[in-house]
């Protein structure tokens, strides 16, 4: 199939890549060998991107379970210092499951125990891997379904969709690196259905584009997100062929 093309020729997508999906540079997998085996700093940087991931699931899990605002934001600040004074990550096995099952597991875990709010932030006055605001976390959390959904129902849905936040900030990065950015956010709506989509007449006008060259580009850029989210799922669990059983467990979690 031939690249979509501006009025003047141009290959609109030119530079994206093609065929197999490429590796993301920093994977949940690498970020955990780092932790074991880098240096104290490059442990604490590797940390902090996981922590980053996969804070705010782990706060909504917190707060569904009961825990106030306060609370929930100064234990899942304790429970990433705790795992990077530990050493909690040269624990976990990538043949035993899913690293996110062993990262709730493990903050069940810590919620069990002793660490109260007060210890949480005197614990949190070190080097933490990974700060939270307050008023971003409540606030994004006050937007989650009613409270029939479990605190683990709760907590894979948010994986879930933070894995496609990421997968879609990384083509738009790869976007904005080939001048693309405009194209990206006027066909955004055609790869997460959450926002009205404009015609792709109306698309072509603004882009001076043909319609014809807005549906293929549309075309493509659907394409590199499924080979970018099947790349990132990858990277999460052992084998290759899990990779679709994945993708239908983030599906059901979306439901």
């Amino acid at each position: 199939m031939s690249s979509p093309r501006r009025d003047d020729g141009e290959d609109v997508l030119e530079g994206l890549p093609r065929g197999s999906p490429r590796k993301f540079q920093t994977t949940h997998w690498s970020l955990i060998a780092v932790v074991r085996q880098g240096t104290a700093s490059e442990a604490h940087e590797a940390l902090s991107t996981l922590c980053r991931l996969y804070w705010y699931p782990l706060y909504a899990f917190t707060r569904r379970q009961g825990r106030g605002p306060e609370d929930a934001r100064d234990l899942v600040q304790g429970f990433f210092m705790r795992m990077l004074e530990k050493n909690d990550l040269a624990t976990v096995d990538r043949q035993r499951g899913r690293f996110r099952s062993w990262l709730l597991s493990s903050l069940k875990h810590y919620l069990s125990n002793e660490w109260d709010r007060e210890r949480a932030q005197k614990r949190g006055s070190g080097l933490t891997p990974v700060s939270i605001d307050a008023e971003d976390a409540e606030g994004r959390y006050q937007h989650e379904p009613s409270h029939s959904l479990t605190p683990e129902k709760l907590y894979e849905r948010r994986w879930a969709l933070t894995l496609l936040e990421h997968v879609l900030s990384t083509l738009e990065q790869e976007c904005a690196r080939l001048g693309r950015q405009q194209l990206f956010e006027k066909l955004r709506g055609t790869l997460t259905g959450d926002v009205e989509k404009q015609p792709y007449a109306k698309v072509g006008e603004t882009l001076k584009m043909s319609e014809d060259a807005v549906k293929l580009a549309a075309y493509r850029l659907r394409g590199r997100y499924r080979e970018l989210l099947r790349a990132e799922i990858a990277q999460t669990v052992e084998q290759p062929e899990d990779i679709d059983d994945e993708l239908r467990l983030l599906l059901v979690s979306l439901e």
